[in-house]
């Protein structure tokens, strides 16, 4: 069976101040191209269609339209929500549409019963796993303790033992909205840390033929069979050295697998420089990023006058613009943004407790602290969904 694997659309996501819409839809376009094309069996999408969980009408109706040229292919569509997806708006007319072809899986009580596809070798047992916020299921799945490993280790045992309930020789795929340990991350995926951990072992998805992974945006090998096809369209200057792709998997009847990148419509290169200013607009090694989308990073002691509109003369798709003249971590004049740059919301607290009280959280205080954090964001994804 030919599987097309890919994720984090973020339908309605700007990039900076452009707007995204035309290349997303220049993506779907390529994604049925290539189902077509490439005489594919079956396409998954791993989470995060949506960039948030009220979407913009007209990512709504680009989403409507990818759905109406799949299904008018005939080729089966299985996905699931991400975590800035709203579940329960997704899976709206889900038992409907699944009469067409597409196969939404957005409940966390029904990751144990698949969607069942057939080729000459047999069945193929598709499983969505969406995005399973721990403070939201872990009743759900019966866990004491809120956590990643534990909620998703919790469903992939509901997977395993209906897998045990099937013919033998039956394969599995498995989709799951995670980060799991190994996978490099990028400055566009939200935080999803629950008490202090956001990464889970790929241990936890043993079993199964293919884990079709969604979340982080690089396209990645955690394994032969556990992967991450990454976001189509870069989110982030952080994403500037990525190749976004697509897996096409063939799963052979005996389990056995091939991958294969695809390669996704570029809109515009992205290109980070660093230097001073005049260094930068006369740089001849510069003109490659000429055409690109720019992030650029002046080092000048002292900021000079109206840099965007000088940048842009040369770089005319210059979307972001940031200073960092060197100086040492002492000096009064860094930023303090600068000094929180790669710091986590748990550390920066911590610092703060160190700060005005002269002596640094001891365990039982981080442990509130992070806790606190995990209510925070747990309540914050509720009130998001119930908007």
């Amino acid at each position: 069976m030919r599987l097309l694997h890919t994720s984090d659309w973020h339908l309605g996501r700007a990039f900076h101040r452009v707007n995204m819409l035309g290349a997303q839809a220049e993506f779907i376009g390529h994604l049925v191209s290539v189902a077509r094309e490439r005489e594919v069996d079956a396409v998954v999408v791993s989470g995060d269609v949506y960039d948030r969980a009220v979407p913009p009408l007209a990512a709504v109706e680009l989403f409507d339209d990818a759905l109406h040229r799949l299904a008018a292919l005939g080729v089966p569509t299985v996905m699931i929500s991400g975590n800035h997806d709203s579940a329960r708006r997704l899976g709206v007319g889900a038992g409907l549409i699944d009469r067409a072809g597409i196969h939404l899986r957005t409940a966390p009580s029904a990751v144990g019963t698949p969607v069942v596809l057939q080729d000459a070798s047999g069945d193929v047992a598709f499983y969505g796993l969406p995005y399973l916020e721990p403070a939201l299921v872990k009743d759900e799945f019966g866990v004491e303790k809120a956590g990643h490993e534990s909620v998703l280790a919790a469903a992939m045992d509901r997977v395993r033992a209906d897998l045990a309930t099937r013919a033998r020789g039956t394969r599995s795929v498995v989709l799951a909205h995670a980060f799991v340990t190994g996978g490099e991350a990028s400055d566009s995926e939200r935080d999803i840390t629950v008490g202090g951990v956001a990464a889970v072992p790929s241990g936890v998805f043993d079993g199964v033929d293919y884990v079709a992974l969604g979340h982080l945006h690089g396209c990645q090998t955690i394994s032969e069979r556990v992967r991450y096809s990454g976001s189509p369209l870069p989110y982030s200057f952080s994403e500037a050295d990525h190749r976004k792709s697509m897996w096409l998997i063939d799963l052979a009847g005996a389990g056995s697998l091939t991958a294969e990148r695809v390669d996704c419509p570029v809109p515009r290169p992205l290109a980070r420089i660093r230097g001073t200013l005049e260094d930068l607009l006369a740089d001849p090694d510069l003109a490659r990023h000429e055409d690109a989308w720019v992030e650029a990073t002046l080092t000048d002691a002292v900021r000079p006058a109206d840099p965007m509109a000088r940048l842009m003369e040369r770089f005319p798709h210059t979307l972001a613009l940031a200073f960092d003249p060197q100086r040492s971590p002492g000096d009064p004049d860094v930023t303090y943004a600068r000094r929180l740059a790669g710091r986590a919301d748990q550390e920066i607290a911590e610092d703060f407790v160190l700060h005005v009280r002269g002596a640094g959280a001891d365990e039982h205080e981080r442990a509130v602290l992070r806790d606190a954090f995990d209510a925070v964001r747990a309540d914050e994804t509720v009130r998001e969904v119930a908007r």
